[in-house]
């Protein structure tokens, strides 16, 4: 759907439903040079077994208008005038590597907006390395490319598509392509300068599931479990064979995970 924010046009997947601020909310969080089509698989799961859906491009990214934001803390509270404006009170947040970011800082700069947490494929601290930020607006073709190889794990990589007829890759560099010319660039940077997530986390209060690949070379699974560790009562669940885009890669385990925790 496209709604209108802060002046600015942006585009909000619903998973096939209109929104209903009365069910309870659920908003999904994508990371650096991503979209709603992160969550092309979850979205439509969710908002047809009870759920309000939210999917949200940032601005620059996707199908939304506006300038990419360039902090984590900007982004956090982005999402929090999003509910405002469609009068939901309180949401359970699910972020995607850089949107573990954003989830953790919403959590503590707005606590009583936000029910649960789903962390995916996220860690505490993001750092970034320098020559991927410097191409990344140099030849952001070539940091598609890599970031895409990185993000997949070895299934992904020999075509092992829980779609028929998609290919990991591929798609990923499509979805990266779509966005503003400046966003991965800002995305990049705003995970390299944010350095309180321990903080963020150490003040977690809600109930909280961890969802952590393995394989995942971007986001490496022992900064996940050090997240999980730092956030009282969470859940941790690890997934042996997949990389950093665990949405995709396990879609069926991602979402009975997440169905789970939401029905406790």
């Amino acid at each position: 759907m496209k709604h209108e924010l802060h002046g600015e046009t942006i585009h909000i997947a619903t998973g096939g439903l209109d929104f209903d601020a009365a069910k309870p909310v659920i908003i999904f969080i994508h990371g650096s040079g991503q979209s709603h089509l992160t969550w092309v698989l979850q979205t439509r799961y969710f908002a047809h077994r009870g759920f309000a859906v939210l999917a949200p491009d940032f601005p620059g990214h996707g199908l939304s208008e506006g300038k990419p934001l360039t902090s984590i803390e900007a982004m956090a509270d982005w999402i929090d005038g999003l509910l405002d404006s469609l009068g939901a009170s309180t949401a359970t947040l699910v972020g995607h590597s850089q949107g573990v970011l954003v989830a953790l800082e919403a959590a503590r700069r707005h606590p009583q907006r936000v029910a649960a947490l789903g962390l995916i494929a996220g860690a505490m601290a993001i750092p970034v390395n320098d020559a991927l930020i410097e191409m990344s607006q140099s030849a952001p073709a070539k940091a598609f490319r890599m970031m895409t190889s990185w993000g997949h794990g070895p299934g992904a990589h020999k075509f092992d598509n829980t779609q028929p007829g998609h290919a990991f890759l591929g798609y990923g560099r499509r979805v990266m392509a779509q966005n503003d010319d400046a966003a991965l660039h800002a995305d990049l940077v705003a995970c390299n300068r944010y350095d309180d997530g321990a903080g963020a986390a150490a003040s977690v209060t809600q109930p909280t599931l961890c969802l952590i690949a393995a394989k995942d070379k971007m986001t490496p699974a022992k900064f996940g479990q050090k997240m999980a560790a730092s956030i009282q009562g969470a859940e941790l669940r690890m997934f042996d064979r997949a990389g950093h885009f665990l949405p995709a890669e396990y879609p069926i385990e991602v979402n009975d995970a997440l169905a789970a925790f939401l029905a406790r």
